[in-house]
């Protein structure tokens, strides 16, 4: 039952989260705003991730209504207030020392909060849910499942942007805003297909390893023969 809102939640988009290390372009004032931001940025995409873990534990359709809610009840909440602390960590560092770096940091702040809000809005949601009737608790998660679906998709840009040029080679270097992931790994379906690629693995390589067997068999045998 809470699947679609499991896939909606994994595919947010969130500050920072895929940057990865680039060439050293940037001057050492981009530099050190980068570090001042990523410092305080690292707790807070480590609290988002924990959370998108903790709804995906519950992703199973077996799981009552009543820990399903308070489950995303939680993780909402503690996303809620990482997304306000990511705005102040973008609005207390000042503005990049790049051209129309207080537009861009302004825009940021403006979203990452506004990204807040939207979470604490769902909050107040998913609590309010009826769990006696799960048919009824399906129909609403799905509702929050649309909602999130548009916070994680729409109104990106000003993030987009704050990562572009200079800031964003300067952010990528900084450990505290390259990806993170969850302390407690997600559960259910998701281990469920983790075993099953395993296997499917195990299965794809088994052709391979019998050819190989039967090759050298083969070259057992020639060998033989010329001796």
């Amino acid at each position: 039952m809470n699947k679609k809102l499991a896939a909606a939640l994994s595919g947010g988009a969130v500050l920072v989260l895929t940057l990865s290390g680039c060439s050293d372009d940037s001057d050492n004032k981009v530099n050190d705003w980068a570090k001042k931001v990523c410092d305080q940025v690292q707790p807070q995409l480590q609290k988002i991730n924990n959370a998108n873990a903790s709804i995906l534990e519950k992703t199973g359709d077996n799981n009552k209504p009543a820990d399903v809610q308070k489950a995303d009840s939680v993780a909402f909440q503690e996303m809620s207030e990482a997304y306000k602390a990511l705005g102040t960590a973008v609005d207390s560092a000042g503005p990049p020392p790049v051209d129309g770096g207080e537009a861009t940091q302004k825009a940021a702040v403006k979203e990452l909060n506004a990204s807040s809000k939207a979470y604490a809005d769902l909050k107040t949601q998913v609590d309010a849910l009826d769990t006696k009737e799960q048919s009824k608790f399906a129909d609403g998660l799905k509702t929050i499942a649309d909602e999130l679906n548009k916070i994680s998709t729409g109104g990106d840009q000003a993030l987009k942007k704050l990562q572009s040029g200079e800031v964003g080679v300067a952010m990528s270097k900084q450990e505290g805003c390259q990806k993170q992931t969850a302390s407690t790994g997600p559960s259910g379906s998701g281990a469920a297909d983790a075993d099953a690629d395993a296997d499917a693995s195990s299965e794809s390589s088994a052709p391979d390893k019998k050819e190989s067997e039967d090759k050298g068999s083969a070259e057992k045998e020639s060998s033989e023969k010329k001796s």
